[in-house]
């Protein structure tokens, strides 16, 4: 298929999403959300057996594109509703995916896309790399990237990161656990398929079901909790405080908090 955000490659059993969007930094639009599903699907019925996902450019993915975050300051309590419900599904999809999943982060993962980068079995990223989930800075609440993040690094790191909104370099990041490995950006694409290499020499039947079983453990209350949050993420959106991070994020000013 013909993708307009990003590039899918196969290579024997090995499968590459690149997202590509350089000139944006790989920023997340609707159109890159319906490309990833529809790409994560096509990998799912091919014969590739490990898929990897990385970026183009400088940064893995930068968060919203300014132009999707203009947009929510004049939708409906409904419109957010389901415009947060496209995320969650991508987020569940890449955590659910039934083949090994690497991701390979050549840059700066942000917002969003500190969530599409820390959601794969194994997560490679380069020195330069930077990861934060800075939604609090602009009057947002990190719901979605919270059901995920408690899990893989607990309660105190996740409450440090989420109300901090601070960014961390790769360093750190593999210091809590959020990335598997630190990779020279020379050898990051090297070491992506040294890492499929390794998965490929087990049986793909066994993996699947591996998978399964480790989703099957917490399924029903990690898809009660998206709900959650996703009523979170759009709720949000209607407060005072949400509208000036907005407009103050966009404007590239300081915000001025009302609480409300």
């Amino acid at each position: 298929m013909s993708y307009s955000t990003l590039w899918l490659a196969q290579a024997g059993e090995i499968a590459t999403i690149t997202l590509n969007r350089p000139e944006k930094r790989n920023a997340i639009s609707a159109r890159m959300i319906e490309d990833l599903l529809t790409a994560l699907s096509e990998v799912e019925t091919s014969s590739a057996r490990v898929l990897i996902l990385t970026g183009s450019g400088k940064a893995f993915c930068s968060g919203m594109d300014l132009e999707g975050l203009r947009a929510l300051a004049g939708q409906s309590l409904e419109q957010n509703l389901e415009d947060s419900r496209r995320m969650a599904n991508l987020f569940y999809r890449l955590h659910s995916f039934p083949k090994p999943l690497i991701t390979a982060v050549n840059g700066p993962a942000i917002a969003g896309g500190c969530g599409i980068a820390t959601l794969a079995d194994f997560t490679l990223a380069v020195p330069e790399a930077q990861f934060g989930c800075t939604e609090v800075r602009i009057g947002f609440v990190p719901a979605l990237v919270s059901v995920f993040l408690r899990r893989q690094i607990g309660e105190k790191w996740t409450r440090d990161l989420l109300l901090s909104g601070r960014i961390i370099d790769a360093a750190e990041a593999h210091r809590l656990g959020l990335v598997m490995e630190v990779v020279s950006a020379e050898g990051l694409a090297v070491r992506a398929r040294e890492v499929a290499e390794v998965l490929l020499a087990g049986s793909p039947t066994s993996m699947a079901r591996t998978k399964r079983l480790l989703l099957g453990y917490d399924d029903a209350a990690l898809r009660a909790e998206i709900e959650l949050a996703i009523r979170e993420n759009a709720e949000i959106r209607s407060t005072a405080d949400f509208r000036e991070g907005l407009s103050s994020f966009l404007e590239r000013r300081q915000p001025k908090w009302t609480g409300g």
